[in-house]
């Protein structure tokens, strides 16, 4: 038990998948768990372990933003003893050919600011995914006819940005969406020896100002955790 998560150490998987949203922890479970059992309510943040073809698993929910992302992975690792973090949420696409619901595996996080900021000062660090649990998740995305798209995405320490600049540097170097916590969880895998993979839904665009409406998000979940289940697995 630990300051943020109420669970005792064997209630906890080793294989931990972290939605952002504390509900979409407990559709996640319900969904596709047997036999879940809710082992954390602290503040609010849902977490349930249970098996998914007869693999045990954790869902837990990470919150919003790299800071409270931050809480969850380091008590997960260092309390808990999880080995593997698999991120899976919602992002805003940034490059053109990116579409709403398309599937986006993050090879790379770029930030401006992490808590982890104060261990490196100067240095800027690269935070990258585990490429084994890349490599699992693009076999997951074959067998089950997704096409998704892999490379780097930015994680903003803020959602109303006014940076309209750096937004367009972003896009000029590639990156293919925006989200809030890949970068810190990936930083902290590396620390830590563990290996981490966010799996990101487009959900909205900050180019054309698309987006998907709350039920069409929820709509669009499933193929989103049955590819983080199948690369947990493998």
């Amino acid at each position: 038990m630990t300051v943020h998560i109420g669970a005792k150490k064997e209630d906890i998987a080793d294989t931990v998948l972290m939605p952002g949203d504390p509900y979409r922890a407990r559709w996640a479970a319900e969904t596709y768990l047997d036999n879940a059992e809710q082992v954390n309510s602290v503040r609010g943040m849902l977490g349930f372990t249970g098996t998914w073809r007869g693999h045990r698993l954790t869902i837990q929910g990470s919150g919003m933003g790299m800071a409270s992302m931050a809480i969850y992975a380091n008590e997960l690792i260092r309390d808990y003893g999880v080995k593997q973090l698999i991120r899976v949420g919602s992002c805003g696409g940034m490059q053109k050919h990116v579409k709403l619901r398309d599937i986006i595996l993050a090879m790379t996080a770029s930030s401006v600011n992490t808590p982890s900021r104060e261990t490196f000062r100067e240095l800027n660090f690269a935070p990258t995914a585990n490429y084994q649990l890349l490599r699992k998740a693009e076999t997951a995305c074959d067998k089950l006819g997704i096409v998704p798209l892999v490379g780097g995405i930015y994680s903003s320490d803020v959602f109303y940005s006014e940076r309209s600049d750096l937004k367009e540097q972003l896009v000029r170097h590639g990156v293919l969406a925006v989200e809030m916590e890949t970068a810190e969880l990936y930083t902290l895998a590396a620390r830590y020896g563990r290996k981490a993979l966010a799996i990101l839904t487009v959900s909205d665009h900050l180019d054309t100002s698309d987006e998907l409406t709350s039920e069409e998000r929820e709509n669009s979940l499933g193929s989103m955790f049955e590819i983080a289940l199948n690369a947990a697995i493998a």
